[in-house]
């Protein structure tokens, strides 16, 4: 990634929002998810990192599930975080964002003392998550309409 980006854990408010913001560009306007589910509970007890240019513009976020709020996405295994919402800005894609931004959550992941980190990929996302070491497993299932795989890398 260029030293002109920053990857870190999402700390307040503004922070939050620049999160969203980024995952209303990418799953609502440009892959049209209702906005509606796009927002989720799961939102308020989630860890978020962001990656902003240097003068402060979002350009990815993603989020990690643990504990309980994982359990249903990872076959209830306490050990196990949920990887989602990633999103990189069209500006930004090709950079090394969306892979720093991938590293930033298995740090996270690893700082609970979590030891696997399951996601649900875009099948058109899976060569970048398999070349970060995932492996997906599972049938093919639509969420919002698109396809994915869920896929795991142990940490």
């Amino acid at each position: 990634m260029s030293t002109s980006a920053v990857v870190r854990v999402a700390e307040d408010l503004a922070d939050r929002e620049a999160c969203f913001a980024v995952r209303k560009q990418v799953f609502v306007a440009e892959q049209g998810v209702p906005e509606d589910i796009e927002y989720d509970a799961y939102d308020a007890v989630a860890v978020h990192v962001l990656a902003v240019r240097e003068d402060g513009t979002p350009l990815g976020t993603g989020r990690l599930l643990h504990g309980e709020a994982a359990a249903a996405k990872t076959g209830g295994d306490a050990s196990v975080g949920s990887l989602g919402r990633l999103a990189v800005a069209k500006e930004a894609r090709g950079l090394g964002v969306g892979v720093a931004l991938v590293r930033a959550i298995e740090d996270a992941a690893r700082a609970r003392g979590l030891t696997a980190v399951d996601l649900h990929a875009q099948t058109h996302a899976l060569g970048f998550y398999e070349r970060l070491g995932y492996a997906a497993y599972g049938p093919e299932f639509q969420d919002a309409g698109i396809p994915h795989r869920a896929m795991r890398r142990p940490l």
